[in-house]
């Protein structure tokens, strides 16, 4: 348990910082999980090429949240796929 815990931190770590990087803002989180929104592209928008690509992540169209993507932290190969697509889809 505690060796799945640490890789969940390290890998949420990881992809925090390549979103900051590619424009996202994130939430702090100390979860499984992560709120991410970037401010050029609608998150609704995002969800759905996420999703053409086989990569989901959930959007909730609710006040407060709905300009957010909730991401699971998943393997670092899965967080590469998801920060590969997320590089494309904003550019």
């Amino acid at each position: 348990l505690v060796e799945t815990c640490k890789k969940v931190i390290a890998t949420r770590k990881r992809t925090t910082s390549e979103l900051i990087k590619q424009g996202f803002e994130v939430l702090p989180s100390s979860t499984n999980f992560v709120f991410a929104r970037n401010k050029s592209h609608n998150a609704a928008d995002l969800f759905q090429g996420l999703r053409d690509k086989k990569i989901i992540v959930r959007h909730f169209d609710k006040p407060r949240i709905n300009e957010y993507l909730r991401i699971s932290i998943g393997t670092d190969d899965e967080m590469d796929s998801l920060l590969s697509a997320l590089k494309e889809l904003t550019s």
